[in-house]
């Protein structure tokens, strides 16, 4: 291991990336300590502490979007939107092409169609930024997070949207420069980031719960249990990324002249889990609607009278508090089908037989063509049941720990759900592309292997 970090810094070129990158990517925590003018800090971090510890809807938005948003949102920095709008961005573009004919011709251009997709991502970010923005500085104005002297000032609303809108088109670039000149996803880093700044805050409030007792708190026992159950998890995860379903492809073979070509067997590889982290993020951010929307038409009624209606949207509200049992199912139910639905989306098995038919290769024991459609259909079919159960387990772990132990959700969303599957997901990538340089220039890498011998070192025979 060692021996392997030595060599990533012996070579020039990749220790010019992975410098880049770390520079970068310190570029982007210090953008966290460029307030947004205009904004209360203080009463923004009391609001959202009292919010989080009274596990208001508020309070389990906002810890949804600092995920994504590194937790800026109750700081209220330049950079409070986060890079994802340009995710957004992103994920509707890659939904518009499997449904629009003309995005896909774009697309099938080659690398000036990807470049004009790009360029719409770019603008459509830019669109969502300003509608986000507005949104948000309405919500911290109706809460009284705004200097009053700026809060019906033209002005402050400018540069407050210019600020925020700037600050995630600079998020964006800042990835894209990572991609270009460093090392990795540039937009993966940059969330990966902002998730494991959470982890020091996380590791200080489990020890400061800690009770050697038992009764307030998790004793050392617990520690254990929760330390063993984190690795659990990640190497969960690590499995539920890198599994895969081999369907064994052979070539047909081709005669010219005196010369045979083809024949040889591989392998079509089909991931378990192939949609990703998609599905807990679709899940995840529209579980938020109802626990919001039900809350504040409970708390209305409440202020409104009594009655059996207000008992009854009591009753509804509190099943759409995260981590009841009612929640939970839908939870699932909804892991489940974006699970199906992003595979739809994204693998078409016509198409996928058409390109092995074009290619020449065939599954053994089954005609090229329509039932080679019908039988990757059926597997990539049960292949997504498996990878959605073990995707839905892992999701909705931290709640279940979270209600049954009453540790707080800060600590126990690094034993699942969406921020460590980002985080296992982004490190696999990271260390495989580092990998693939090492072992270019003959060097061992991370993964395992001995040290491969240079082929300038390698003695001939004599003669």
């Amino acid at each position: 291991m060692f021996r392997s970090l030595l060599h990533v810094f012996q070579i020039k070129e990749l220790r010019r990336k992975i410098l880049f990158t770390l520079g970068m990517l310190v570029v982007y925590r210090i953008g966290f300590w460029i307030p947004l003018p205009g904004v209360d800090q203080g009463e923004m971090v009391r609001f959202f502490q009292t919010a989080v510890e009274t596990d208001s809807a508020a309070g389990r938005a906002a810890q949804y979007v600092a995920i994504f948003s590194g937790g800026s949102f109750s700081q209220s920095t330049i950079f409070g939107l986060g890079i994802m709008p340009y995710i957004t961005a992103s994920i509707i573009f890659q939904l518009l092409k499997s449904v629009s004919p003309a995005l896909k011709k774009v697309e099938e251009d080659g690398p000036s169609g990807r470049v004009k997709i790009q360029e719409w991502t770019r603008y459509a970010t830019v669109g969502l930024c300003l509608v986000q923005a507005i949104g948000w500085l309405s919500y911290i104005r109706a809460q009284g997070l705004v200097i009053p002297q700026m809060a019906s000032d033209p002005v402050w609303w400018l540069t407050a949207i210019s600020a925020l809108t700037a600050g995630t088109v600079f998020l964006m670039w800042l990835g894209e420069q990572i991609d270009r000149y460093g090392i990795g996803n540039g937009v993966s880093l940059i969330i990966t980031a902002g998730i494991l700044t959470g982890m020091p805050s996380a590791i200080w409030q489990l020890s400061q719960s800690y009770d050697s007792t038992g009764a307030d708190g998790p004793n050392m026992m617990g520690m254990l249990m929760l330390a063993g159950g984190f690795i659990l998890v990640v190497g969960g995860c690590v499995l539920l990324t890198v599994a895969q379903r081999r369907i064994p492809i052979q070539q047909a073979k081709h005669t010219r002249g005196r010369r045979v070509f083809g024949g040889q067997r591989s392998y079509l590889p089909l991931r378990v889990n192939h949609s990703g982290v998609m599905p807990i993020i679709f899940a995840s951010s529209l579980m938020i609607f109802p626990s919001v929307i039900f809350e504040a038409i409970s708390t209305a009624a409440k202020n409104t009278g009594g009655g059996w209606w207000v008992v009854l949207l009591t009753k509804v509200s509190d099943w759409f508090q995260m981590g009841q049992f009612p929640y939970i199912v839908f939870y699932i139910a909804m892991v489940f089908f974006f699970s199906f639905f992003w595979v739809t989306v994204q693998f078409n098995p016509d198409d996928m037989a058409k390109q092995l038919r074009n290619s020449g290769s065939f599954i053994p024991g089954l005609r090229p063509g329509p039932r080679t459609a019908e039988y990757l259909e059926a597997v990539i079919g049960r292949i997504t049941y498996v990878g959605a159960g073990f995707l839905a387990i892992i999701a909705v772990l931290p709640m279940v720990v979270n209600t049954s132990l009453g540790i707080s959700f800060a600590v126990t969303q690094f034993l699942g759900g969406t921020g460590l599957l980002i985080v296992v997901s982004v490190t696999l990538d990271l260390l495989q592309r580092i990998e693939a340089n090492l072992l270019m220039r003959n060097y061992s890498g991370f993964l395992g292997g001995e040290s491969l011998k240079s082929p300038s070192r390698s003695r001939g025979p004599k003669g």
